[in-house]
C-alpha cells in the first residue's frame, strides 16, 4: 500500500533496508513532535525486525534533509506561556540519544540543508553521507538559542576549536568540512545518490558506501586551521572576538563581525556549552545539559526576538537583551545550567538510558 503523500513521516521497507522520509518539503521538513515521536516508534520497531537490516533516512524535496525544529512553533508557544516545547524537546533529545545507539546501519543522507534538529536526526548516525550540496549548520546563536540535539556534544569533540567557531558563528559547512569536523562520514556526488540509497536494498551499507563514494571537493576550514585553534582557544567570547580581530587574515575578522551579531547571551552560554560538554563522558549527559540550557533558553526574550527577526518579520535586526556581552554576567550565564524547574521531567530519568539499554556501539 503506497504511502500517504500528506504524512509528515513517511515509512516504508524495501529489500534489507527500512526507509524514513521527513516530508515537510515547503517547511524544510522542519520538525514537529509528531514527526520526531514517529520516528522514535519507526526505530524502536525496526531494532527488533530482522528483516531490516539498515535504516535509510532522507528529506522529502530538493532543498534539504531537514531546516530543524518548527522555531515559528516555539515562539508561539513562548508567547503564549506554554510549555509544549518542553515536551518537544524531550521527545527529540531522546530520539538523537536512539540514533547514536541504533545497534543496526542508520545511514543518513544529508544532501541539500541540514540544520539544528536537522544534524539531530542525521549527524548521530552510523554513517552519514554528504553531497556537494550539503550544507551542515548549528545555527541557533542568530536566534536567540543555543545549539543543542547533541550539537554541542559533536562540535566539542571537532578537531581544534572547529567547534567553537562553527557553534559561535552558526556559519553552515559543505561537505569536505562537514567530513573535518566529524559531522559526516562520506561522501557521495548528488548525481549518485538516488543509485546509492537504491544499493542499500540489496547490499551491504558498507559495499554500497565503497561503489559510491568519493573524494570530497576543497573545503575551506582546513586552511584556516591556524587562526581558527589560536583565536577560538580563548577563555571568553570577549577574548576570541579580540583575538580575530586582532589577527592579519581577512576570515578571522570577518567571523569576528559575524559573531558580533548573534545573541550576546546565546554566545555566552554556548560557549560554556561547549566547554563543558568536553568534559562531559556521554552523548547522554551532554543532551541532560542541553535540555537544562534549552529549558532556560526558552524563558529568554532573545529566542522569541531572534525568531522574529529572522523567520517572522525577516527584518534580520534583532534587537538582543542584553544587547552587548558586557551586559550578560556570569550570574546569568550561569541559570541556565540550573536544574529543570518544578514538574519539568528530565530526559532519562524513567529508567530508560539509551546508551544502557541499545549498547554503546553504533551498527555497521
Amino acid at each position: 500500500m503506497a504511502p500517504d503523500a500528506t504524512e509528515t513521516v513517511l515509512l516504508r521497507s524495501e529489500g534489507r533496508a527500512a526507509r524514513i522520509t521527513l516530508n515537510r518539503p515547503r517547511a524544510l521538513n522542519a520538525l514537529t513532535r509528531p514527526m520526531v515521536r514517529a520516528v522514535d516508534a519507526a526505530l524502536a520497531a525496526w531494532e527488533r525486525d530482522g528483516s531490516v537490516a539498515a535504516v535509510v533516512i532522507a528529506g522529502a524535496g530538493e532543498r534539504g534533509l531537514c531546516a530543524g525544529g518548527d522555531i515559528r512553533a516555539i515562539r508561539a508557544d513562548a508567547l503564549a506561556g506554554g510549555r509544549a516545547s518542553l515536551d518537544f524537546w524531550r521527545d527529540e533529545y531522546r530520539l538523537n540519544a536512539r540514533i547514536a545507539r541504533f545497534p543496526k546501519p542508520y545511514v543518513a543522507l544529508m544532501d541539500g540543508i541540514v540544520m539544528g534538529g536537522g544534524v539531530g536526526v542525521s549527524a548521530h548516525g552510523s554513517v552519514r553521507v554528504v553531497t556537494e550540496r550539503s550544507s551542515v549548520a548549528m545555527p541557533e546563536t542568530g536566534i536567540g538559542f543555543v545549539p543543542d540535539v547533541g550539537g554541542t556534544y559533536l562540535l566539542s569533540r571537532a578537531p581544534g576549536e572547529l567547534g567553537t567557531l562553527l557553534a559561535l558563528t552558526g556559519e553552515p559547512v559543505g561537505a569536505a568540512d562537514a567530513l573535518l569536523c566529524g559531522l559526516a562520514d562520506h561522501f557521495v556526488p548528488a548525481a549518485r545518490l538516488t543509485g546509492f540509497a537504491a544499493a542499500l536494498t540489496d547490499s551491504e551499507v558498507m559495499d554500497a558506501v565503497h561503489r559510491y563514494a568519493g573524494p570530497a571537493p576543497e573545503g575551506l576550514l582546513a586552511g584556516r586551521r591556524e587562526w581558527i585553534d589560536s583565536c577560538c582557544a580563548g577563555d571568553s567570547v570577549e577574548e576570541i572576538v579580540e583575538r580575530l580581530l586582532g589577527h592579519g587574515d581577512p576570515g578571522a575578522k570577518e567571523a569576528a563581525r559575524t559573531i558580533l551579531t548573534r545573541s550576546p547571551t546565546s554566545l555566552k552560554v554556548t560557549l560554556a556549552s561547549l566547554r563543558r560538554a568536553r568534559a562531559l563522558a556521554s552523548l547522554e549527559e551532554v543532551l541532560e545539559q542541553e535540555y537544562r540550557v534549552s529549558c532556560a533558553a526558552f524563558r529568554s526574550p532573545d529566542l522569541v526576538e531572534g525568531v522574529r527577526a529572522q523567520v517572522v518579520d525577516k527584518d534580520r535586526s534583532p534587537r538582543w537583551s542584553p544587547a552587548e556581552l558586557s551586559g550578560v554576567s556570569e550570574a546569568a550565564v550561569a541559570r541556565f545550567f540550573a536544574p529543570l524547574p518544578e514538574g519539568v521531567p528530565g530526559l532519562f530519568g524513567d529508567g530508560e538510558e539509551y546508551g544502557e539499554e541499545h549498547g554503546k556501539g553504533k551498527g555497521l
